[in-house]
């Protein structure tokens, strides 16, 4: 009643409020945009009701934006559309009335929709998230979609790699360390391990002797 007297959009808008209010109810906060795409899956079939100069037929449901091009291919050719009224589906028939077969078998009655869609000759143009995710097919979205598959991404500022010039020379590293013109190698930098061990020995050796005396 609400559909037929209100609209598709308050029917959406009161579905949400709804369920949001039962969430709500028990402290859970979910964001409204979840529901909203579920409300928009509900309500997108409509059913014929008089199907015009095209080859529907009456209390057939059918796809919103398949309708509209079918309309507007009708009026081009001359024609008149087809007329059609607002239905509001439960989940499992809005999932099963899907336009892809793969998506639908993969919810419920997945024999019969498999039989259907075999015995129909359907074909699956793999234009939604779920088909593609069974399949491991990148999905239509983001970077997935298709204009953005081609785009070749540069780099603002070329990087070139450091040329053998650009490296220090000896001299001049020692010069930035601030150990150049120093004869004798400084403690922790010229002296190698077994030196620094050897030197460590030999104070442990003499400290012993000293404490013995």
């Amino acid at each position: 009643d609400l559909l037929a007297i209100r609209g598709r959009t308050a029917t959406e808008l009161y579905l949400v409020d709804e369920v949001q209010k039962v969430y709500r109810a028990q402290g859970v906060d979910i964001n409204d945009k979840h529901i909203e795409l579920i409300a928009r899956q509900m309500l997108k079939k409509v059913r014929i009701e008089s199907k015009g100069s095209t080859s529907l037929l009456p209390g057939q449901l059918e796809d919103r934006g398949a309708l509209k091009r079918l309309n507007k291919k009708t009026k081009e050719d001359g024609g008149t559309p087809a007329k059609a009224e607002e239905v509001i589906l439960g989940i499992t028939k809005a999932s099963l009335a899907t336009e892809s077969f793969l998506s639908a078998a993969s919810f419920q009655e997945t024999t019969k929709v498999l039989t259907d869609a075999a015995l129909e000759g359907k074909r699956d143009r793999l234009v939604g998230l779920k088909e593609n995710v069974i399949i491991g097919k990148l999905i239509p979205a983001a970077t997935g979609l298709k204009h953005y598959r081609t785009v070749a991404i540069e780099p603002a500022v070329a990087i070139e790699p450091p040329s053998d010039e650009d490296l220090l020379e000896e001299d001049e590293l020692a010069a930035e360390l601030g150990v150049d013109g120093v004869e004798t190698p400084v403690e922790g930098f010229g002296l190698s391990f077994a030196e620094e061990l050897e030197e460590l020995a030999q104070e442990i050796e003499s400290t012993s002797e000293e404490s013995n005396k």
